[in-house]
Formats: C-alpha cells, structure tokens, sequence
C-alpha cells in the first residue's frame, strides 16, 4: 500500500518544533525565517508556512516589530486534542511506559451494537450489515488509564488480521487492514459514570465519573470508517484543550 509521505512543510514543522522543546531558542525568541531556511536547507517560504502553522498550533507568537516568541504555557499541553494520534503515544508524552490488552473483537450486526445503538445509522450501514467491534485496554503497567470501543465496517477490511494486527493504533490498523485513511474525527466530549463493566475493566467503583469521546472517524473522501468510544480514568490522565480568542 502506498503511503503518503509528510510534505516538507510538515518535516520543517516537526523539526522546529522539536527545536522548541529542547531549549534550542536562546530566552524564547524564534530566529528570522531567513536563517531559519538557510540553517535547514530549505526555501523561506517553506519556513514561513511551518511556522504559521505552529502559530496556529499555538505554539509560537508572532508579534508585529518584534519577532517571533515561543508560548512555554502551551507546550504544557502534552497531547493536543485537535490532532490524532495513538493513545500509547498519548501515555507515553505523559511519562507513562504504555501497553495494550486486546479484550474482545467480534462480529456482529449493525442494527445489535452493544456499544452504541446509533452506529448503523453513524456508519451509514443497513441494519443487517455486519460490523467487527473491537475493544481494549491502555495500561500503565498493569494498571488500566484508557478503554476504548471501535466499530468498524465489515465490508472495509480487506484482508485477514491477527489479534496482535488488532492491538496497533486504530489509525493503523485502518490504514493497513482496510485501505482507508482515517483523516479526521468528530467528538463529542462526554461526561459519565462507569457502569459495572466499564469500572471492572477499568479497575474502578461503579459509578465513578469519567470523561469519555464518542467519535464518528471519517476518510479522505468525508465518509465513515469507524465508530470510537474512549473512557479515560482521570484521576490518571488530566486532558487538556488550548482554546484561543479569534
């Protein structure tokens, strides 16, 4: 399968960023985009959309006639919730060594999710339609902090998997399993408390409250590919959202 390669733009930003992370930018001040492009061999132009992006990000300020600063608050951030990634990632940014434990994956009808009763209708699937649905555990050694819950389309996979195939990040399985990009979510942040199953797996009393994400996931082409549930013990992992005055 044909990957798409980071365009030079996104490597720029990355490298800056990682720049930025470790200090490299005497008392915050980013160097002009001139010296920039010239230290990183790559045209300013380049330079200036990396860091325009950044800027979007939050991560940098520019100010008018005096340059460009980084926002220290910002990087506090360890996971930004506008971006996908792992969750192993997500725990290992926290200083958590993660690992995952596949608990169940199995195939049922649409319209007969014990997850969630809309996923038909999210998916846009006829009732019949079969569904696999997968769910796991991220753990901090032993000690669960995530749950998620992922309904995928029967008619998507395209190839056999194994259950080690179904323990990679969704994003991942996806990519390799069914030919789809999942290109961006739509959540709902969504306050609960555990029920018996939730706080079992969980490691929890039934009826302690968590924050959960009820997410469509859509492909390049805005259609569906899967339907995720995550529930996250926050006593274990505080999430963060940068929200800014535009």
């Amino acid at each position: 399968m044909l990957k798409r390669a980071p365009s030079l733009t996104d490597q720029v930003k990355a490298h800056i960023r990682e720049m930025i992370v470790r200090g490299d930018f005497a008392d915050g001040r980013v160097p002009p985009e001139i010296e920039l492009a010239e230290a990183l061999g790559v045209s300013r132009t380049t330079v200036r959309d990396a860091l325009s992006r950044l800027e979007m990000e939050g991560s940098i300020s520019r100010r008018q006639g005096a340059g460009t600063f980084v926002n220290n608050p910002v990087l506090q951030i360890r996971s930004r919730l506008e971006e996908i990634w792992g969750y192993e990632r997500m725990l290992a940014d926290h200083g958590f060594t993660p690992s995952t434990r596949l608990i169940s994956a199995e195939h049922v009808r649409a319209d007969a999710s014990p997850f969630d009763k809309c996923t038909a209708a999210d998916l846009q699937l006829a009732a019949e339609e079969p569904l696999l649905l997968v769910a796991k555990l991220f753990l901090e050694d032993d000690v669960p902090v995530i749950l998620t819950r992922n309904s995928i389309p029967d008619r998507l996979l395209t190839e056999l998997y194994s259950d080690e195939d179904l323990s990679r990040p969704l994003y991942e399985f996806l990519e390799r399993f069914t030919r789809q990009r999942l290109a961006y979510y739509v959540t709902d942040i969504v306050p609960l408390v555990a029920d018996q199953e939730i706080a079992e797996l969980l490691k929890l009393e039934p009826g302690t409250p968590l924050v959960s994400f009820d997410e469509i996931g859509y492909n390049d082409n805005n259609e569906p590919i899967v339907k995720a549930h995550s529930y996250f013990r926050d006593d274990l992992l505080r999430l963060r959202l940068l929200r800014r005055r535009v």
